[in-house]
């Protein structure tokens, strides 16, 4: 599926076997490795689920935007991540905290508003980030992530370091116009970065169709003479297969590119949605709920190889309900951020007392 390249550049961008058929990533796993991928994604829709049902209960303010049907997504382009790589994405940021390493303690703090939060309690659901991950979050703005990833991409060729950056943004994000800056400049200045649209075929309340002409989006990449791809986000092994190559040569060889992964997410835009069953149809639901579900399809890949049992299904699913009702008891057991915290992290300078909290700076001063 990919376009617009040379011969060179398209060997390249594929993984080769000695004897010139396409090698799969899955087989580079060891049965562990496997394992954790669907234990995450076990983890993330547990997760999105208690925390849905604390929003239920009024202890969640704001917006929660949940990513539940779209787990393989997170799990998949998180494993292919090597040491100098980064990652950053649009509010719907859950399943990639957790695909990275991030606690379902200070996560679930963060979402209740509580100073054990990731982002101390300040960002909600919209703003989860660690930075010591290489995660940058967790950005609200529709597109507003798009640039910034383009940014993190030209830091790591100034710094000549190896790696890339994912920039993971919404199929609504396509149409911004900062989106389309960004490919520019990447296309422009040879930047490592890879757009990844995850297209769940809604943006808020609009399908795609309504909203975005021309299909697939990646196309879209042509303009900008960059490569492109259309994965399927309801299997992991696609995922990482197709992303892989991508990734690669973008470490190697500073060459950007647009993945388009085609995905579904069962809940509304957020949880303030209440009208997702009405703009589309209950039937579409359930035929994907039913045969397009990412951890249904992954657990019987998985058990087909011979690797999961019913047993451990089961207890990986005892476990991650667990630790999603043991992080809403520590968030609700977690103290509120003090009221002197509202003045820190606004300002570096201030901060870590630089002494440049003068002119331009500070439109009070």
């Amino acid at each position: 599926m990919t376009k617009k390249t040379s011969q060179a550049a398209s060997k390249r961008a594929k993984t080769k076997t000695a004897g010139g058929a396409k090698k799969s990533t899955a087989s580079s796993l060891s049965r562990d490795e496997k394992i954790k991928l669907y234990r995450d994604m076990v983890r993330i829709r547990r997760f999105e689920e208690r925390s849905l049902h604390a929003y239920q209960q009024g202890k969640i303010g704001g917006f929660l935007h949940l990513y539940i049907g779209q787990e393989a997504i997170a799990v998949a382009t998180a494993s292919l991540m090597k040491e100098n790589d980064h990652i950053i994405t649009a509010y719907r940021d859950h399943g990639q905290a957790l695909s990275v390493g991030m606690t379902m303690n200070e996560c679930m703090a963060e979402l209740y508003g509580k100073f054990t939060g990731c982002s101390k309690g300040k960002g909600g659901s919209m703003h989860f980030f660690a930075p010591e991950k290489r995660y940058w979050g967790g950005h609200g703005i529709v597109g507003g992530q798009t640039p910034l990833g383009a940014g993190i991409a030209f830091a790591l060729k100034y710094k000549k370091v190896e790696g890339c950056c994912l920039c993971l943004l919404g199929d609504g994000a396509v149409n911004q116009g900062a989106y389309h800056e960004s490919l520019n400049l990447a296309a422009l200045w040879n930047l490592p970065v890879i757009y990844v649209i995850e297209n769940n075929r809604y943006s808020m309340g609009t399908s795609q169709k309504r909203s975005s002409a021309g299909a697939p989006l990646a196309r879209r990449a042509e303009g900008y003479d960059m490569e492109w791809e259309v994965i399927d986000g309801s299997s992991v092994y696609e995922i990482r297969d197709k992303l892989a190559p991508f990734m690669d040569r973008a470490r190697e060889e500073q060459i950007p590119a647009v993945v388009e992964i085609q995905t579904y997410r069962y809940r509304g835009h957020s949880v303030a949605d209440a009208n997702h069953e009405k703009y589309r149809s209950k039937k579409e639901i359930e035929n994907y709920k039913k045969n397009h579900d990412p951890i249904m399809l992954f657990q019987r890949t998985l058990q087909k190889e011979g690797i999961l049992k019913e047993a451990a299904i089961e207890e990986i699913d005892r476990e991650a309900k667990k630790e999603a009702a043991d992080s809403a008891k520590f968030a609700d057991e977690s103290p509120l951020p003090p009221e002197e915290e509202i003045f820190t992290d606004v300002y570096w300078e201030v901060d870590h007392k630089t002494g440049r909290n003068h002119g331009r700076l500070f439109f009070n001063d």
